[in-house]
């Protein structure tokens, strides 16, 4: 499947900005053998003072720029056009939940890739017991079960028990918050999977990107429908390797989903992040298009 994706952001200043330092992280990946960026371009305005590109730690691609004079707006957009390839024939069965820590005491890769880096706390995912706890109950103490069902166990019980609600958090709500109200976006349910699946000591991570939406039969398209979306990566084993999870519509991630970064949590990916030197408010908005050209 071929897509061509637009991703505009738009941020408004009530006075204007003396400078500022911002990274980008809204180009996808390159997945061998599950996703080629065929094409892809960020056009920032106005024009910065300095630019350049480079992969960060986990090999997203990151474009980090400053503006130096005044400025009541920036727009990000970003235009790509993506290959996403049918995922393969999966593997045979996973290893037991029980061989899990016996695997990772035998890793010795600290690459990006290393399920070393995905076991502990980190910044958006802190160990929480009620979690712990909701991830326990869900598997019944089967530490027998494979690995793969145990993950797709966690990330189903996720989506029948935590309510989508787009209007019951932000970007910054903790994820503890949004267990507790039993209502989030995808950013919550997927800090909430990791959570769950590090506590049962399986490394656990976060994938941004777009996901592909259809309208309802007889309707059409609306341009800037589609959002950015995120999901779960999970390692089950070195043979079976990472498999994504998407908690939010109870699915493996297929070739309706684009990757754009992977990292420990929303701290590691975020689209933009950075500082400004500005007095006043801000508002901002964001559109994306995610347009099938073989469909």
């Amino acid at each position: 499947m071929i897509y061509d994706i637009t991703l505009n952001i738009h941020y408004a200043y009530s006075g204007a900005a003396a400078g500022g330092r911002q990274l980008l992280r809204i180009t996808p990946l390159d997945v061998p053998g599950r996703q080629r960026v065929i094409a892809a371009l960020v056009d920032i305005a106005p024009r910065p003072a300095e630019r350049r590109t480079w992969p960060d730690f986990f090999g997203n691609p990151t474009v980090e720029f400053a503006l130096r004079g005044a400025h009541d707006h920036v727009d990000l957009t970003l235009k790509a056009r993506i290959e996403r390839l049918e995922a393969a024939a999966p593997p045979g069965p996973s290893v037991p939940l029980s061989q899990m820590p016996g695997l990772l005491a035998q890793c010795r890769d600290l690459g990006p890739d290393s399920p070393l880096h995905y076991i502990a706390a980190s910044v958006r995912v802190p160990q929480l017991p009620q979690i712990a706890s909701f991830a326990a109950a869900t598997l019944g103490g089967q530490t027998g079960m494979d690995l793969r069902d145990a993950v797709t166990a966690i990330g189903a019980a996720l989506h029948r028990h935590i309510r989508f609600d787009a209007r019951a958090t932000t970007v910054d709500t903790p994820m503890a918050e949004a267990f507790a109200n039993r209502r989030g976006v995808c950013q919550d349910m997927s800090h909430i999977m990791i959570g769950a699946l590090r506590s049962l000591g399986i490394p656990a991570g976060y994938v941004s990107g777009f996901l592909r939406t259809s309208p309802p039969p007889g309707r059409p398209r609306l341009e800037g429908a589609d959002a950015m979306h995120a999901w779960v990566r999970a390692w089950c084993g070195p043979a079976t390797g990472w498999i994504e999870f998407d908690p939010t519509n109870d699915c493996l991630a297929g070739t309706d989903h684009i990757e754009v970064a992977h990292g420990r949590d929303y701290a590691d990916v975020s689209p933009v992040r950075g500082m400004l030197r500005v007095a006043g408010g801000q508002s901002s908005r964001q559109a994306v298009d995610v347009i099938p050209l073989d469909a």
